[in-house]
């Protein structure tokens, strides 16, 4: 399965749009942004698991980074409700599950190879950071130096430039940005390639936007299974 899978050009989602696709567990879909193969795959995308939910235990071979939208995702290390943001180097395993239900926001097999650093931010943690022009508040909630991520919100009514140097990610978070001329809501996704320039406008409630700076693709990054 391909989609989005042409790294060298822009895209943005407007993930109201999308369908839910279901997954092979019970209660859990997916709306998938971008994704390079069938089960296992090199994948982005934003998952729902209904009430009482749960997938089996498994190991991140590819590795998984998570940030929780709405509701609370849940493992047997711990409750993370939503604003949790926490990656899952390769090698890892847990046993996903949500009591009250919750949407997430999830890429897979993106990870260098030999990065083993795993964190877990609650909502409210991570760095202050200065804040871009036409912003209001920014936090970094990973930067290793060979990419970086943030939580920004940005404020209402305005034009806002962000750099990619070595390629950018965004997720809409609440609030709407037009982007290319294109609306953006909540859970919505771009993704600019480096040297591209991505601006946005928000709309009239500003916006609160998750922010990944770094290539689209590393070179290093791990290779899928045969």
């Amino acid at each position: 399965m391909q989609i989005n899978d042409d790294l060298t050009q822009p895209v943005a989602v407007e993930a109201a749009r999308l369908e839910w696709i279901p997954s092979p567990v019970a209660g859990v879909d997916r709306k998938m942004l971008y994704r390079e193969g069938d089960e296992v795959a090199r994948a982005t995308s934003i998952v729902r698991y209904a009430p009482a939910s749960a997938f089996p235990a498994h190991v991140h071979a590819g590795g998984e980074e998570i940030l929780v939208l709405e509701g609370t995702f849940q493992d047997e290390h711990g409750d993370y409700p939503a604003g949790s943001y926490f990656r899952n180097p390769p090698g890892t395993s847990h046993s996903p599950a949500s009591a009250p239900g919750c949407t997430i926001f999830v890429r897979l097999w993106q990870f260098r190879d030999g990065d083993k650093v795993q964190i877990v931010r609650q909502p409210g943690e991570g760095d202050h950071a200065a804040v871009r022009e036409r912003a209001s508040s920014a936090r970094v909630l990973f930067d290793d130096g060979a990419e970086q991520v943030r939580l920004e919100t940005w404020q209402p009514e305005r034009s806002v430039t962000v750099p990619t140097e070595r390629g950018l990610e965004v997720l809409v978070l609440s609030g709407e940005l037009e982007v290319d001329g294109q609306n953006l809501g909540a859970h919505s996704w771009c993704r600019f390639p480096a040297g591209r320039p991505f601006v946005a406008h928000s709309g009239s409630q500003g916006a609160d936007v998750w922010i990944k700076d770094a290539p689209l693709q590393h070179p290093d990054v791990l290779r899928m299974p045969a």
